[in-house]
């Protein structure tokens, strides 16, 4: 085998590895620490592989003999360094914490939801005052949403822009104006679950909603993602 194939083989297995990463611990074959690792010996490999056909670039024999396969080594390990890192720049731009709500002061509480995180390492109990503090920090943006609406009206477009974010209705209670849902990740199935809160305002309503993960200490921006495309869904229905 030519070097230059070798480079490509070894660029390729780090693609493998970070395309296994995610699904794996999806499908429950590791747990999602074990999956970080994979990424990161995929970023290792990749950024490995990059830096050997960078070399072999260098030297003209290897430039004009096997040019092309270099240059997709190179290319090819360059993305998988790319994704991980690119991953880890996100997480550190946001603060370390995973349970997102536009009432800081009085969060939405789970009750339907809350015998399915059981065994979740992350309890559902609001974190309290320096929760609160990093998130206005980081999100000063998010807050209720509020509607001219009466409150039972209120809650129907609350609970169709739910349907329409694709979540798993876990409880609907128009009396109490809560609904409940939970939302999977797509590329580590991780699973976070949502509580919003329909109440009277003034002469119409007041929505707000709280979106926690399960696991892991932070969630790289995603339940602040989440309410973001909620509220921006729901002022879509008027």
């Amino acid at each position: 085998m030519r070097l230059s194939r070798f480079v490509l083989v070894i660029a390729l297995l780090g693609a493998l590895l970070l395309l296994l990463a995610g699904p794996g611990t999806r499908m429950d074959l590791w747990d999602f620490r074990t999956g970080f690792g994979v990424m990161r010996w995929a970023a290792y490999i990749g950024l490995g592989a990059a830096a050997v056909a960078v070399l072999l670039l260098l030297v003209p024999s290897f430039r004009r003999a096997e040019g092309m396969a270099l240059a997709a080594a190179l290319l090819i390990g360059l993305v998988v360094a790319f994704v991980p890192w690119n991953a880890m720049r996100g997480a550190r731009q946001v603060p370390p914490i995973h349970d997102i709500s536009t009432d800081t002061e009085r969060p939405p509480q789970f009750v339907d939801i809350l015998p399915l995180r059981a065994d979740a390492p992350n309890p559902a109990d609001y974190g309290g005052a320096e929760i609160a503090r990093q998130q206005l920090a980081a999100y000063p943006e998010l807050g209720p949403y509020t509607s001219a609406l009466p409150p039972a009206q209120a809650y129907g477009k609350a609970l169709e822009a739910a349907k329409k974010m694709g979540w798993d209705i876990v409880a609907s209670d128009p009396a109490s104006g809560r609904i409940e849902a939970s939302d999977t990740t797509m590329w580590f199935g991780f699973t976070d679950d949502v509580v919003i809160r329909v109440e009277a305002e003034g002469h119409g309503s007041r929505i707000d909603v709280r979106s926690v993960s399960r696991v892991g200490k932070s969630d790289v921006g995603t339940n602040a993602k989440r309410i973001r495309a909620y509220l921006a869904a729901l002022a879509r229905l008027g």
